[in-house]
């Protein structure tokens, strides 16, 4: 009688071909949660958070308990700037906030999560794998792409790595699946402080199902178009720091996904009064 031995997971993947890892949603950088098909769902973004110190943290404890209150968010987007130095004690803080969520949270960088200049090895530690990177849900296609340049705020560059990655990764995606995209810095380049390359990485999007893109660190609302998505700065959602369009409104976007579209909400946050 042959002897037989059960493959482990891993064993059992890497007899996949390109292909069919594509089809279970898998791919370098790609994470893959389980959750049902199809169906309406909503996800909250949330942008600059700005941790500072410890006395940002009953704001966030507060900020967190009415994140709870919208029962059909099934995941949430932070979309960089989680501190003001990018110190690990911060950053952890975010994460350990954020946990309290129940829900899977996918974040980006912001410039101001790193330590000095070339140093985000703090980000990286406690965030690990979520630089660039896509997944799936219920039928849509989410990507995360890191659009900063160091510590830098304005006349940047999205950097080579980023778009070695995207030409790379863009083509395993499917082009027909409703898709979001979400970065740091604004990728209209009508927008204050938008990297100078921004243009190059919305055209990369073309061929595909863009639905939305969701960005930060200008702290203010912008609605720009490409093609049928909407390209959305928003508003802050931090204790030690100001919009920068001159408004007072602190909050985060709740978006419901049906179908083929997006229906955004911007839910204000009155920080202690939550």
């Amino acid at each position: 009688m042959p002897h037989t031995r059960k493959l482990s997971r891993r064993e059992a993947l890497k007899g996949l071909s390109a292909t069919a890892l594509l089809g279970l949603g898998l791919w370098p950088g790609c994470h893959s949660p389980r959750a049902k098909s199809g169906g309406t769902f909503q996800f909250i973004a949330a942008n600059d958070l700005h941790h500072l110190s410890a006395e940002c943290d009953p704001w966030f404890d507060a900020l967190i308990r009415q994140l709870r209150t919208h029962d059909k968010a099934e995941l949430a987007l932070l979309l960089g700037d989680l501190t003001e130095k990018g110190e690990q004690e911060n950053l952890g803080a975010i994460r350990d906030h954020f946990r309290g969520l129940r829900k899977p949270i996918y974040t980006q960088i912001g410039n101001h999560d790193y330590t000095t200049a070339t140093d985000r090895s703090a980000y990286v530690k406690l965030f690990p794998n979520q630089i660039n990177y896509a997944f799936r849900h219920r039928g849509w296609q989410f990507v995360s792409i890191d659009s900063t340049q160091g510590t830098a705020y304005t006349k940047t560059r999205i950097q080579p790595e980023t778009l070695r990655w995207l030409d790379e990764n863009l083509p395993k995606l499917d082009p027909h699946k409703p898709t979001v995209l979400y970065t740091h810095f604004p990728l209209a380049s009508s927008v204050q402080m938008a990297p100078l390359n921004a243009p190059e990485v919305l055209e990369r999007f073309r061929p595909f199902n863009l639905r939305g893109c969701f960005s930060g660190h200008f702290h203010g609302y912008t609605r720009n178009q490409f093609a049928e998505a909407d390209v959305l700065t928003n508003r802050c959602c931090a204790r030690s720091r100001d919009n920068h369009d001159g408004t007072s409104e602190k909050g985060y976007w709740l978006v419901t996904a049906a179908g083929q579209t997006l229906t955004l909400e911007f839910i204000q946050f009155d920080g202690m009064k939550s």
